[in-house]
């Protein structure tokens, strides 16, 4: 089509009024339009789904979506790099204005775990040992395993508290498992064993309930032990009878010339000894104490400390301690060369016979000082031992296999054990020694005289 000058003047003037204006016709590029970029990254646990991951042509000006979608585990954090026209940099969901190019990304984390606290106590007689007794942060979800260690003649009764998530709440070992903070204690008390004691002329039995029967010399009343109840350990001394209960409180009967039966105003005792007429007691705190017949100082153990075990025979007049190190201290009679044990070592249990001393060493050996008439310290072949007893001028172990070996005095039969088998425990009293089995009864050999042999219808357990 033809224009004619006319048309070409008013088209002209159009154009120039737009152009005057700053509008454009539709299709026109003017000189002031601008591309610009926008870059768009992700760190690990997310991605950014509006408008993606990569680079993005945008006019200047234009106002851009942007949305960050945390995976599973993780969240959103901030975006970063060129966030100065971001609306809100912490949002997952929020715009940029693309004034320029920009790169941005979009950071995310992991979730932090949700954490709980356990709290562990224990009672007296025992603590908790894995993971211990204390305040403790897990995860969510953790299982935590719980071991309970009762002491020495305690034993673990159960967990208390907060135990929903304990696997077996009478168990020793168990688990908990995390899924709220929880406080929960481990319980116990103290344990009745059975087991026999040998006085000078009578013996003594304790029943795994608490009870206690006493056969033998009864004069001066060493075997009134009938009413006797929750008892823990027993033992027989000349012509008295120890026992301590439950509540770490001692009761005695018998002859009581020297007060060694004075016992009532004694607490916290672990472990109760009689010898011939004194009595010693075991504090849980590993200080001792005693009453009775001092004449050769066998109660001089107020300045003893970190003891574990007390002996005292039937016929003696010394006492010994065994020390937590495995050394040993003995004071008291020693004119046989009895309390002569400044030098022993790695020792595990000891016993006193009438005039001499008997400790069982780790390895399962025994030595022996003091009084040698009879053979009775005899005992540096032995081997194997688990545990040892001595009566007078008499020594007796148990070996690992459940058998008894003596040696010493056998003038009454008391030494005809070589047919024991299943013991589970030895004693010996002046004339008499006594085994426990491990079914409950008892066996007895030696003099019957008072009736002190006289078990056979023992069931102590």
């Amino acid at each position: 089509m033809e224009v004619d000058g006319t048309t070409r003047r008013i088209i002209f003037v159009v154009i120039s009024c737009l152009l005057l204006t700053g509008l454009t016709l539709p299709g026109c590029v003017t000189e002031g339009d601008q591309m610009v970029t926008l870059t768009i990254s992700s760190t690990i646990g997310g991605l950014v789904t509006t408008p993606g991951e990569g680079t993005f042509p945008y006019d200047a000006g234009t106002m851009v979506d942007l949305v960050a979608e945390a995976e599973a585990g993780y969240q959103f954090v901030n975006w970063s790099d060129n966030v100065g026209t971001i609306a809100d940099v912490n949002a997952a969901s929020t715009t940029i204005i693309m004034n320029d190019d920009y790169s941005i990304g979009a950071d995310f984390a992991a979730i932090p775990p949700v954490q709980y606290n356990l709290t562990i106590s224990s009672t007296s007689g025992g603590s908790v040992t894995v993971p211990g007794e204390a305040t403790f942060t897990y995860d969510e979800g953790t299982l935590v395993n719980l071991v309970a260690t009762p002491d020495a003649v305690y034993q673990f009764v159960n967990w208390t508290g907060d135990v929903g998530t304990i696997e077996d709440v009478d168990a020793t070992q168990t688990t908990i498992t995390m899924l709220g903070s929880y406080s929960i204690a481990a319980n116990f008390e103290r344990k009745h064993t059975s087991m026999v004691a040998g006085g000078l002329w009578h013996t003594v039995g304790l029943k795994s309930d608490g009870t206690v029967v006493a056969v033998g010399y009864n004069t001066c009343g060493q075997c009134g032990v009938g009413d006797w109840m929750d008892i823990l350990q027993v033992d027989g001394g000349g012509e008295h009878t120890v026992g301590i209960k439950s509540d770490g409180t001692v009761v005695a009967v018998g002859d009581n010339q020297f007060q060694q039966c004075d016992v009532s105003g004694w607490t916290d005792i672990i472990q109760v000894v009689a010898g011939r007429q004194h009595t010693v007691g075991l504090k849980s705190d590993g200080t001792v104490v005693a009453v009775g017949d001092n004449e050769y100082g066998q109660c001089n153990v107020g300045g003893w400390t970190d003891i574990i075990q007390v002996a005292a025979g039937a016929n003696s007049w010394h006492t010994v301690g065994r020390k937590s190190d495995g050394t040993v201290v003995a004071v008291g009679g020693n004119w046989a060369g009895q309390c002569d044990v400044g030098g022993w070592m790695g020792i595990i249990q000891v016993a006193a016979g009438g005039h001499h001393t008997v400790g069982l060493k780790s390895d399962g050996t025994v030595v022996a000082v003091g009084k040698n008439n009879y053979g009775e310290c005899n005992v540096s072949g032995w081997t194997d031992i688990v545990q040892v007893a001595g009566g007078c001028q008499l020594t007796m172990a148990l070996k690992s296999d459940s058998t008894v070996v003596t040696a010493g005095w056998n003038d009454y039969g008391q030494r005809s054990v070589s047919g024991w088998t299943g013991i589970i425990q030895v004693a010996a009293g002046m004339t008499h020694t006594m085994g426990l089995k491990s079914d409950g009864s008892v066996v007895a050999t030696g003099s019957n005289t008072y009736g002190q042999c006289s078990v056979g219808g023992w069931m102590l357990t």
